[in-house]
């Protein structure tokens, strides 16, 4: 049988990996700047995370929703602590597209509307109404595109007030710094404003915290920057380390009842051990501060590299804007560098999004890197 074919593929195979750094099947060695797509948070097979999982696995992997699982609330409760978003109520699911799907389907039920508000170059997800919701035709299916989606110029707070005057929307859902598009974000005066227009609308504000969670902004959630409230913020990507968990966070003015939402994998035992690992290396290794110092150091270093025109992001979640396409110099920092990073809708826009746990020592060796091949194109 052939795999279906929907990914191209570096000829890169990677078999072991330990903190920042990841082992090919040839022996060979890399540097992990990007976390497969920002989702290894405290580092590759870190031990606590390892030695918890091995012991629930030990125990029991996995049973159904339908009865009790104390990991649940344990981790609701370092979740709600940690975050400091203790008031709000957990959901979980197996992934951030499904945080998504069911965030939207919340405010939906929550206010009876069912149009959503989205914003240019946003990316939510690939099913139904997140992918519906994601600038981008070509992963929009005929299917996905019956849903009554609106995609309006992120930052302009005047086109947000006129479509909520026509009082069909259940949410406005924005990532508080934006991946997939290139880490552009809004300002905290466009962001206050959403929070207003969506109180007096009766409209629900989802913040998509799928990659920006879980410490990498330099906060535990990117909307912290801005002293916001939302409806529901949805997460993912570093919150398991690799172990495949989403969820959402409601708050308490959205009741919930039998039936409502519902998953077969969510919040399984062995999710729940990868998380609280995740939240447990998070605390005592200080990593969320760690993240703003070190992207800190590395905006520092960054913006001496020839040839960078912006540096994008905040915390380990950052861009490096080049005047051209960086395809090609993605390519000679795998093959010739043995470093991975991202791309990103803005084919200019270089990503990184490294576990938390990376050091100085890593972004001076990324740092020169970049330089010597940059250097070399001019």
């Amino acid at each position: 049988m052939k795999l279906f074919d929907v990914y191209p593929l570096y000829d890169v195979e990677p078999v072991k990996a330990e903190d920042c750094t990841v082992w090919d099947k040839n022996g060979k060695e890399y540097l992990d700047l990007y976390g497969g797509h920002a989702v290894i948070s405290i580092g590759h097979g870190h031990p606590h995370y390892v030695h918890k999982l091995k012991n629930q696995l030990d125990a029991i992997g996995f049973y159904s929703n339908a009865v009790q699982n104390s990991l649940q609330k344990e981790l609701a409760d370092k979740l709600g602590k940690l975050s400091s978003c203790d008031e709000y109520e957990l959901f979980l699911c197996s992934s951030g597209a499904e945080a998504n799907e069911n965030a939207l389907k919340l405010a939906s039920f929550h206010n009876g509307k069912h149009r959503v508000i989205a914003f240019s170059n946003g990316f939510h997800g690939r099913t139904s109404a997140a992918v519906a919701a994601t600038d981008n035709k070509a992963i929009i299916a005929p299917i996905n595109a019956q849903q009554k989606v609106t995609i309006l110029p992120l930052g302009d707070l005047n086109a947000v007030e006129t479509e909520l005057k026509k009082d069909d929307v259940c949410a406005i859902i924005i990532e508080p710094i934006q991946g997939v598009g290139g880490l552009d974000e809004a300002t905290t005066e466009f962001f206050k404003g959403l929070e207003v227009l969506c109180k007096n609308s009766n409209t629900c504000l989802i913040l998509d915290e799928v990659q920006s969670g879980f410490g990498r902004s330099g906060k535990f959630f990117g909307f912290q920057y801005h002293n916001i409230q939302p409806d529901i913020i949805s997460m993912a990507k570093g919150m398991g380390n690799g172990f495949p968990i989403g969820g959402i966070l409601v708050a308490p003015h959205i009741k919930s009842k039998y039936g409502l939402l519902g998953t077969t994998f969510g919040g399984n035992h062995l999710a729940c051990a990868a998380c609280i690992a995740v939240l447990d290396v998070l605390e005592k290794e200080s990593l969320i501060q760690k993240a703003q110092l070190t992207g800190d150091y590395f905006v520092e270093k960054a913006a001496k590299i020839p040839g960078v025109k912006q540096i994008k992001g905040r915390g380990l979640m950052l861009g490096l804007e080049f005047d051209y396409e960086v395809g090609a110099l993605r390519k000679q920092l795998i093959y010739e560098k043995q470093m991975f990073t991202g791309g990103a809708k803005n084919k200019n826009l270089l990503r990184i999004l490294p576990p938390l746990t990376i050091g100085t020592t890593q972004i001076d060796a990324f740092i020169d890197a970049v330089t010597e091949l940059v250097t070399q194109k001019v």
